[in-house]
């Protein structure tokens, strides 16, 4: 049965690697307390089309950071149909390709870039009394006073899987990403993706997304109510 949490304010800070279920059981969790959702991975994506559209050098951080800086985000945050777009054009579909998500962690590397989309990932957090927030430093950067942390995890094999079903990629060549992936965020100079001291870690690789959404519940709960 359905724990019903929700609080007056509260701000949820989910963090982990790709393929851990960040995305799903924030959507899930942020419609179940009555919140919003802000995917800031999506942000760097959109930042990352601008930059391709541009033709910018990805070794050229000064080049990056110019391109950041004048891009116009249009944040969605509804859990239901969260939406972004650049510009003017909605970028939801291309920012899942693969050519930005083989560029998304060079562009998010750039510490100006961080800066830049921190400082809008927290003016977008103030404004909401509600809001559940997934990323790779929400818990240790964005959010780091979050009613709760969480750091969600699974195995390379289930990440691997989950993703492929969603991409429709081989399983293989997926992993291989991923770990790529893994390897630039967790040793990049500026925020790295790395596990808060005070987040809950939570393995969702036997689990499935109710189960998590519940486990979230619960932790939330027993936050909220001391």
């Amino acid at each position: 049965m359905a724990l019903e949490v929700r609080p007056e304010r509260c701000v949820v800070a989910v963090d982990g690697p790709s393929g851990s279920g960040k995305s799903t059981v924030s959507r899930r969790l942020a419609t179940t307390v009555d919140g919003v959702y802000l995917d800031t991975g999506a942000m760097y994506r959109a930042v990352t089309w601008a930059v391709l559209q541009a033709g910018a050098d990805l070794t050229d951080p000064d080049a990056i950071t110019k391109i950041a800086l004048e891009t116009e985000l249009s944040i969605g945050t509804d859990p239901q149909a969260p939406h972004f777009a650049a510009n003017g054009t909605n970028v939801d579909a291309p920012i899942r390709g693969p050519e930005v998500t083989a560029a998304v962690s060079a562009v998010a590397a750039v510490p100006a870039v961080r800066k830049h989309l921190v400082a809008l990932q927290k003016a977008v957090i103030a404004a909401q009394p509600r809001i559940i927030v997934e990323g790779r430093d929400i818990a240790t950067v964005v959010a780091p006073d979050a009613d709760l942390k969480v750091y969600l995890t699974a195995s390379a094999t289930a990440r691997a899987q989950r993703r492929s079903a969603e991409d429709a990629t081989d399983v293989t060549a997926t992993e291989a990403d991923l770990a790529r992936r893994d390897k630039l965020d967790s040793s990049r100079a500026t925020d790295p993706l790395r596990q808060a001291s005070d987040a809950i870690e939570v393995d969702t690789t036997g689990m499935s997304i109710d189960e998590v959404v519940q486990h979230l519940l619960a932790l939330l709960n027993s936050k909220v109510s001391k």
